[in-house]
């Protein structure tokens, strides 16, 4: 079985990548819809990753669960904090495999610092409306996990968002009222805080993103009819849009201020998470699954003209 594997439907194409189960690219008519990467270019700022068993961040890698304090590693120095969990590095297995769809498994045994086994599965799907990303994990322990999901896609314009931005030609769309205020080290300080009155109110019909730096988590999430929430980046031409279902109760969005050369400010994160950062050591939003419990997370990429 390949390394990477290729899907079509309609005018969209999709690499996905059995290391970290990685969407490394996806187009619409030749255009990239996200950030692209290959095995021997990155990925990148964990660009296209899935977050298990947590998303985001842990402050100084500490955590309690069960009675009992756990220590992970400390891979993000600049924050003094343990990020994006532990399955991005990890190899993946085909469990099934079509023309426009992909589905992948990982039998997570855990590790001295997350000692509780998880076994994921992952489908990539893609059809003529662009694509969608199912994930169930379930607990095949003796005891109860605690589990958080994200994903990390960069959704990009074809262009540096700097550039657009400079010339008032991109804008950004998160349907969320509220947002995580944090401290230094990108943990949260407080309750999360209305955005209205903010400068981080991106509210439909969404608003030019100008110089705002963005590395924030939206919470309190406005639906459509279908019960999906949205980040939309806009451009002159089109708009790139991540929708994410009501497992997701949480998009992070990073302008990718803090990465240097040609990536930095050039596209948008727009990362759907179960929870916020900190999850596992303060429990907000956690997932807790008991033996034999499953659980399931949908959200997907599409693509539309302005």
């Amino acid at each position: 079985m390949a390394e990477v594997i290729e899907l079509r439907a309609g005018d969209f194409h999709a690499r996905v990548d059995r290391s970290g189960a990685g969407l490394q690219s996806l187009t619409c008519g030749g255009r990239d819809l996200v950030w692209p990467y290959t095995r021997g270019s990155g990925p990148v700022a964990f660009q296209g990753q899935v977050l298990a068993p947590w998303p985001n961040r842990v402050g100084e890698g500490r955590y309690a669960f069960g009675g009992r304090e756990f220590q992970l590693e400390i891979n993000n120095a600049a924050t003094g904090t343990a990020i994006h969990g532990l399955v991005h590095d990890r190899e993946w297995s085909p469990a099934a495999v079509s023309d426009d769809a992909v589905t992948l498994r990982l039998v997570f045994e855990g590790t001295p610092a997350f000692p509780f086994p998880l076994d994921l599965s992952i489908t990539y799907a893609l059809s003529e409306a662009g694509l969608t990303v199912t994930t169930s994990a379930s607990n095949p322990g003796s005891g109860p996990a605690p589990f958080g999901l994200g994903f990390h896609p960069y959704l990009t314009l074809g262009e540096p968002l700097s550039e657009l931005a400079a010339r008032g030609e991109v804008e950004v769309e998160i349907t969320a009222a509220s947002h995580q205020p944090v401290d230094a080290h990108l943990l949260p300080s407080g309750p999360p805080e209305p955005v209205e009155g903010s400068g981080l109110d991106f509210r439909s019909p969404g608003r030019a993103l100008g110089d705002t730096v963005l590395d924030t988590a939206f919470t309190d999430l406005a639906r459509d009819g279908d019960g999906r929430a949205w980040v939309r980046l806009i451009g002159p031409e089109h708009r790139v849009e991540l929708w994410c279902d009501a497992s997701f109760g949480w998009l992070q969005a990073f302008s990718a201020d803090t990465l240097g050369g040609s990536a930095h400010r050039a596209h948008l994160a727009a990362e759907p998470m179960t929870c916020p950062p900190n999850a596992l050591a303060t429990g907000r939003d956690l997932i807790v699954l008991e033996p034999g419990e499953s659980t399931e997370h949908t959200f997907g990429i599409t693509t539309s003209d302005r």
